[in-house]
């Protein structure tokens, strides 16, 4: 089904992960650290549907291997810890991950997350070969490239993902609800700070055009064109 990269230094979590990614009949490379990790995915660069990082190991911490790469793959990465602090969230969804789980958590809604996130990946490869234009915004859907004044900038999947979907239905109110299941594809469990995070770096992404994503105070958000 998927190929599975699973980098952590604990072989425990490792091997539970395993049995239920490969129990849904998917594939799982290991790698004990980060440094590992990096060195197979040079070596095997379109090899993984997705990885499922840990951030404090040794050798190479998850933070720093996702940054390495992220410099030769746009490869999905959940990133799991221990640490729940909103800036170590902040931080993983700024250098590109797609979503954050905090240990001890359930394996099968870690399960559940990855099949979204590929499902989303997937469907964002799929995209239309069409582009859209704002004033100084420009996004190539095909490309999933996006430029601000002429100048490139580099959005995280998942802060791709909400302006894309948004975009699609501009000028239409967008329940936090609708938002959250469109974008991570799972029914959401605790807080939504998950939301407010990627939207508040997407409008510093977005700089003078942030001005398009609305906030619908009690209800959700609003792309207005």
């Amino acid at each position: 089904m998927y190929h599975l990269l699973v980098v952590d230094d604990e072989e425990k979590i490792r091997t539970i992960i395993k049995k239920y990614a490969v129990f849904e009949g998917n594939t799982v490379t290991e790698a004990h650290d980060g440094m590992e990790a990096v060195e197979i995915c040079r070596e095997n660069p379109n090899e993984f549907d997705l990885i499922i990082m840990d951030v404090m190991m040794p050798e190479l911490d998850g933070f720093s291997a996702v940054r390495e790469i992220r410099k030769i793959s746009s490869v999905p990465v959940l990133m799991l810890s221990a640490r729940g602090e909103e800036y170590d969230r902040i931080h993983g969804f700024e250098i590109g991950i797609d979503d954050y789980v905090v240990k001890p958590f359930s394996p099968k809604e870690l399960m559940m997350r990855v099949n979204a996130i590929i499902k989303r990946s997937s469907q964002g490869k799929k995209a239309a070969d069409t582009t859209a234009s704002f004033e100084g915004l420009r996004i190539d859907f095909s490309a999933r490239i996006v430029e601000v004044d002429g100048v490139r900038v580099d959005l995280s999947p998942k802060e791709y993902d909400l302006l894309y979907y948004m975009v699609l239905n501009k000028n239409i109110a967008l329940t936090r609800e609708q938002l959250i299941n469109n974008i991570w594809g799972y029914d959401f469990y605790g807080d939504d700070r998950t939301l407010d995070t990627h939207i508040k770096l997407l409008r510093k992404s977005l700089g003078p055009y942030s001005k398009f994503i609305v906030t619908l105070r009690g209800v959700g958000y609003r792309f207005e064109a």
